[in-house]
């Protein structure tokens, strides 16, 4: 995982790629990871996150369902042909089976919208947590989190 000291919080921080095409959700999730610790690149959208240069190689994503142009899980794909292996979490109002299967297909971890920030945090920090053993990111225990 990509790690900046945090000497605050005591602990190293995860970075943290945004990516919605809402202004006013990207900036208040920008903001209020930030707060917590996090260190957050933001995004636009997938295209802007896949033309950036250089691409984050390490990170957790957390990143819209539903933006014009490429939907969350099209961005997922993306960035794994070009062999970004990110923790994602994908943020929707509208998580119906087809997308949660879709998803968990992926590896990926589902968050309803509305939800609150904590479980954002809580969420953002177990698909990081790394198993020191293995190597390797642990999914969530519990699943996907549905928040409405």
């Amino acid at each position: 995982m990509a790690m900046t000291g945090d000497a605050e919080h005591g602990r190293s921080a995860v970075t943290v790629l945004v990516v919605d095409d809402d202004p006013a959700v990207r900036d208040s999730l920008k903001f209020w990871l930030e707060l917590e610790g996090f260190f957050v690149r933001a995004y636009a959208g997938g295209p802007e996150l896949l033309n950036d240069s250089p691409i984050p190689t390490e990170g957790c994503l957390v990143i819209d369902q539903m933006m014009p142009g490429m939907t969350g899980l099209d961005v997922v794909d993306a960035l794994r042909e070009r062999g970004g292996l990110f923790p994602t979490i994908l943020i929707t109002p509208h998580a119906d089976v087809s997308l949660r299967n879709n998803a968990a297909s992926r590896g990926v971890t589902v968050l309803e919208k509305p939800f609150l920030e904590r479980v954002l945090v809580d969420a953002i920090n177990e698909v990081t947590s790394v198993d020191r053993n293995q190597s390797t990111v642990r999914p969530l225990t519990s699943g996907s989190t549905m928040i409405g």
